[in-house]
């Protein structure tokens, strides 16, 4: 087995090197004719604007004059980009959005500029130096303060409405609430919307539980897989599978804190310490198991209840009976009702991490029903001709209390 499972791991590596140098190959073979592509949109750039200031003469001048004004106009702007192609993404979005906002300031400060009883003269000083001035402003602090801004940060501030609503409406689907089932009827009874994230290495971890050797954990797995099918053909209910695994090698519950973190999505779980976990980093839960809690039914002490007795208990003479939704019922002196009905008072209700306990009572008339419970009617001796108890029957005919049937 270890054999075969080292032959195959070797033959994956040699095919995925082999795909990596090809690709490699390929890069190569387009590098050339790329740089050969820009290279003469370059120089076709560089000719039109020449011919273009050769055939307009700007400013009133020669034919030699314009020819040299072209060139350099052109070679100017072919040296700026260049420049810009060494700058980094970030810088030049941020230059872009600074230099806007400072022209927009320059308008701004024209516009008041333009109410004012001074010169024509200063007034166009004023209005070209604010355009300078705040343009360049704008381009110069937007540049160099650009790695500073998180792209996260960008997003959230240029998303809209909509795109907002759909991320705080996303939910991260764990592996645990998968094989559990009972999201399935949560979202058929339509009490969760929007969008259910399942990552692909929840997928992938529900595929090994699904593959396992086990049978219980082969057949919790392929139920897990039921259950996502049939919530993706649920009508409201969009499932989306994403490829999501930044923190390579980290366990499953570290990599959905991460991708929750970064996508804001709420995370779906039933396992207890994800949800501590998750909670103190300031991420939203949703339990499955506290909200099956919160729909039980409330009980109070004192409370009548009418339930049946499935076995005995930890303590002496105890009976311990199962609500419809799993709630366990202790009750004293309920031993001897084990496989009946009985009707019981709760006493106590305690709430645990596992969930509900209901203690309570034999009710008043469970307890007269067994402590009055009717005699058989026995025969008549046939030598005395009365009717008694057989422990009558053996003491001495003085001490017998019998009575004569009638």
């Amino acid at each position: 087995m270890s054999r075969t499972l080292s032959e195959a791991e070797r033959h994956t590596v040699s095919v995925s090197s082999s795909a990596q140098r090809f690709q490699q190959a390929e890069s190569e073979r387009s590098q050339p004719a790329a740089a050969w592509e820009l290279w003469a949109a370059r120089v076709l750039f560089l000719a039109v604007v020449v011919a273009m200031a050769y055939a307009l003469r700007p400013f009133g001048l020669a034919a030699w004059p314009a020819l040299a004004l072209g060139i350099v106009a052109g070679a100017a702007i072919e040296l700026a980009e260049w420049r810009l192609q060494r700058a980094k993404l970030g810088a030049l979005l941020s230059g872009a959005l600074g230099a806007f906002l400072g022209v927009s300031a320059a308008a701004l400060f024209a516009f008041v500029v333009s109410r004012t009883a001074a010169p024509d003269a200063v007034k166009s000083f004023l209005e070209y130096g604010a355009l300078l001035g705040f343009g360049y402003l704008g381009l110069m602090l937007g540049a160099s303060k650009g790695e500073e801004i998180n792209p996260q940060t960008m997003e959230t501030l240029f998303a809209d409405r909509a795109t907002g609503a759909a991320r705080e409406n996303a939910k991260l689907l764990d592996t645990s609430v998968l094989i559990d089932g009972r999201i399935a009827d949560i979202c058929d009874a339509q009490f969760l919307d929007g969008t259910l994230i399942v990552p692909q290495f929840v997928l992938h971890e529900l595929q090994l539980v699904a593959d396992s050797s086990d049978g219980l954990k082969r057949q919790r797995g392929r139920r897990g897989l039921d259950v996502l099918e049939r919530m993706q053909k649920m009508q409201g209910i969009t499932v989306r599978v994403i490829n999501d695994d930044s923190l390579h090698g980290a366990d499953v519950d570290h990599k959905l804190i991460d991708v929750a973190q970064r996508t804001g999505a709420k995370i779906v779980t039933n396992d207890f310490n994800l949800n501590k976990v998750a909670t103190l980093q300031g991420l939203s839960v949703l339990n499955v198991n506290q909200l099956a809690n919160a729909l039980k039914p409330a009980v109070l002490p004192g409370e009548p209840m009418h339930v049946y007795i499935l076995r005995e208990g930890k303590e002496a003479n105890q009976g311990v009976a199962y609500l419809d939704d799993g709630t366990m019922v202790v009750v004293d002196g309920a031993r001897r009702f084990i496989n009946k009905h009985v009707d019981i008072l709760v006493t106590s209700v305690h709430q645990t991490t596992a969930g509900k306990m209901i203690f309570g009572r034999l009710g008043d008339r469970a307890e007269n029903g067994a402590a009055s419970a009717p005699l058989r009617r026995r025969r008549p001796c046939r030598r005395c001709g009365f009717v008694g108890s057989r422990a009558a029957l053996d003491l001495p005919r003085s001490r017998r209390r019998l009575a004569r049937v009638p």
